[in-house]
């Protein structure tokens, strides 16, 4: 038995980390409302833009489960065409952030030198703002819509991709396989892209799994101040918009795309700081020592 043991050591040691069961359970609420706004046209039970006047205002039932709006629209319907704009909106921050800020980053940090401060430089500038104000700024000034958000969030959201790439990159750029490739004539952007740039992903991955909480936060509160999606457009945060006026006497108007917001934002969240502990096991031994130091109880001097 020692001996299978000792020879499974290594297999275990060459398996990828299995995240815990708090961030298995965020991956599943992930799975089902991708799941729910990508087949939203076979779950809605009713058209999105469907307007009944005689039903306004109309308390969860058999009929409509969520309930209806103040023109009569199915609130379950809207949940679930609202999950489709907000989970595009964060695809599409993300990846427009991701794709400026990691290839800033790793230009950054692998030619160092003068090109490195100018880069560093310009993201310091935007990460001088609040991310927030700037968005909002951003939104004022533009139309209204949903690719306004998209632009006003991620002029504010690249930077921290671009530091994190730029110091992952500086890192790579001095180990021995990158300077065997420089020594061998290899040019610089075919090292970028075979060494630096792959290397150099891990805690950009991990962080915009992080980010898509804040994203879909970030979207649903420039919907609820008017600068995001306009009507018709099925959103969260406008939903919750239209609705906080109705909070004390119809409370199902405005409870359940906040619930939306709410369980979509915990969801990533946890899956990013499961995540966070299986790429990063360095991470999570610190946590797990700063937890049992608040614990350790202090012993009583002697008299």
């Amino acid at each position: 038995m020692t001996e299978v043991n000792q020879a499974a050591a290594p297999l275990r040691r060459t398996l990828p980390r299995i995240p815990d069961r708090f961030a298995a359970f965020g991956a599943v609420l992930i799975v089902v409302v991708v799941l729910a706004a990508v087949l939203a046209p076979w779950l809605a039970p009713y058209p999105v833009d469907e307007l009944n006047p005689a039903e306004q205002l109309q308390p969860p039932s058999a009929a409509h489960w969520f309930g209806t709006d103040l023109v009569g629209r199915d609130v379950l319907t809207r949940i679930l065409y609202g999950g489709r704009t907000s989970l595009f909106i964060a695809v599409a921050v993300l990846a427009v952030s991701a794709l400026a800020g990691v290839t800033l980053g790793v230009v950054a940090g692998y030619a160092g030198g003068w090109l490195r401060d100018v880069i560093m430089r310009v993201t310091d500038v935007f990460l001088a703002f609040p991310a927030l104000l700037l968005s909002l700024t951003l939104a004022v000034v533009l139309q209204p819509g949903v690719s306004t958000v998209v632009l006003a969030i991620a002029v504010t959201w690249w930077p921290w991709y671009a530091r994190l790439a730029a110091a992952s990159a500086a890192s790579i750029a001095t180990r021995s396989y990158v300077d065997a490739a420089r020594c061998l004539g290899v040019p610089a952007p075919l090292i970028i892209l075979r060494h630096v740039l792959p290397n150099s992903l891990t805690p950009v991955l991990v962080q915009i799994s992080l980010d898509a909480g804040g994203v879909i936060l970030t979207a649903a509160a420039l919907s609820y101040l008017g600068l995001g999606a306009q009507e018709p457009t099925a959103e969260w945060g406008l939903m919750v918009q239209q609705g906080q006026t109705l909070f004390t006497t119809n409370w199902w108007v405005v409870t359940f795309p906040g619930l939306a917001i709410l369980v979509t934002a915990f969801a990533f969240n946890v899956l990013g700081e499961g995540l966070r502990n299986a790429l990063d096991p360095g991470a999570e031994e610190l946590g797990r020592r700063e937890r049992r130091r608040s614990q350790r109880v202090p012993k009583r001097p002697r008299p």
